[in-house]
């Protein structure tokens, strides 16, 4: 146990932070700086590098992420590729800082979501929700020789949360105000929002997912036109919203569900991207792009009418996230949030693709310190708990 003496001694520690999303594009490594701990911290980020995973693995990935398809032996040894493939990108970051692996204190490992079950449902006389990351935060430490932090989420679950969203407490501690009222938005695959109104504490803090985000606009996209994603918006500003296609997707009952809240692939996948075909079989292509695309900001701001603007009114929106590579999409925020400024998390210093894994790193030194890192405001836990298991080298 030296090392974890020696960790919650240090006020100054290097972090890698590691994350991988629902749009399973690959991993996001941040090397951080952060010294102190809780309301006291202070983070800098020296590098961040996206590392795409191997040819054809994201396939593979999601067809073991859905229940239909999934292998068990599959899962299992995906669950150690993955940790091999985070061991690496850790070494990547740390070579891009221009730093040793000796000086790096410690690893927080979001993992890799292979499913996420967030309502509640009756087991042997029990009320069960789950969640499920891969990617052995052990055999990352073994890989590595660092201290590693991961598994993060199952901690708020147990104490009857959703375990998600978790970058609140980063966004409370980076980015609250004491002169306006912020929202702090991050677009990945699934797009969540923090509400963190001006000279707030954290338990003022509100957040919540809002829907997909690039989840179905990549998943079409790829089906279409055979790219990764919409480079830029350029297909979603080339055609039109198809207008009964748009009042349908609108009618979505998760965009009704009360807050706190937080949803997945589980969701927004296979059935869903199946459900907009049906409903669109003579459309246009590009046509369908733009509308699903229209649906993303479009969502966000229906939930911000129907849980925030009758408490609290946006003047800043701080978004983060791929979808802010998209026009279309941030061009939508900006007609829907007309009222307030709309900045990227970039003009703050904040990478915007590397937000999360930054978020991870934080929370790694939050466990060390055996400080809560979950936000009750945001995942409706019942309490304030430290979370994560900490894995030896």
């Amino acid at each position: 146990m030296k090392s974890l003496e020696r960790l919650f001694r240090k006020n100054k520690k290097l972090v890698a932070g590691l994350m991988s999303g629902t749009s399973a594009d690959g991993i996001d490594a941040a090397m951080v700086e952060i010294r102190g701990g809780g309301t006291k911290s202070t983070i800098r980020c020296i590098a961040f590098e996206t590392y795409p995973y191997p040819h054809g693995f994201k396939e593979f990935l999601l067809k073991n992420s859905n229940a239909k398809t999934a292998k068990l032996d599959e899962i299992a040894r995906l669950d150690m590729l993955i940790a091999r493939l985070f061991a690496q990108a850790v070494k990547k970051i740390v070579k891009k800082a221009g730093k040793q692996m000796s000086d790096i204190d410690l690893i927080g490992s979001h993992g890799q979501t292979i499913h996420h079950l967030p309502i509640m449902n009756k087991m042997f006389g029990h009320q069960v929700r789950s969640t499920m990351q891969i990617g052995n935060p052990s055999a990352i430490a073994k890989l590595t020789g660092i201290v590693t932090v991961g598994d993060f989420r199952v901690g708020d679950v147990a104490v009857g949360g959703t375990g998600a969203p978790l970058v609140p407490l980063f966004d409370f501690l980076m980015l609250r105000s004491n002169r306006i009222h912020r929202g702090i938005l991050n677009i990945g695959g699934i797009a969540n929002i923090t509400i963190l109104p001006k000279k707030c504490s954290l338990d003022n803090v509100i957040a919540f997912d809002t829907g997909p985000g690039n989840m179905a606009i990549d998943a079409l996209t790829q089906q279409f036109y055979h790219k990764p994603y919409d480079k830029n918006g350029e297909i979603a500003s080339s055609g039109k919203i198809i207008s009964p296609l748009l009042s349908r997707l609108v009618r979505h009952p998760y965009l009704k569900q009360s807050v706190p809240k937080s949803t997945g692939r589980e969701l927004w996948g296979n059935a869903f991207i199946a459900d907009i075909l049906r409903h669109a079989r003579s459309a246009k292509k590009s046509d369908i792009i733009t509308t699903v695309t229209e649906f993303t900001p479009l969502s966000i701001y229906q939930n911000y009418l129907r849980f925030i603007q009758p408490r609290i009114k946006i003047q800043e929106l701080i978004v983060s996230g791929g979808g802010t590579q998209n026009n279309y999409l941030m061009d939508g925020l900006r007609r829907y949030f007309a009222d307030a400024s709309i900045r990227t998390s970039d003009e703050l210093r904040i990478p915007s693709d590397g937000k999360e894994a930054i978020c991870f790193a934080l929370l790694a030194n939050e466990t060390i310190a055996e400080n809560p890192g979950n936000v009750p405001g945001a995942t409706g836990a019942q309490k304030k708990t430290v979370l994560g298991v900490i894995a030896l080298p």
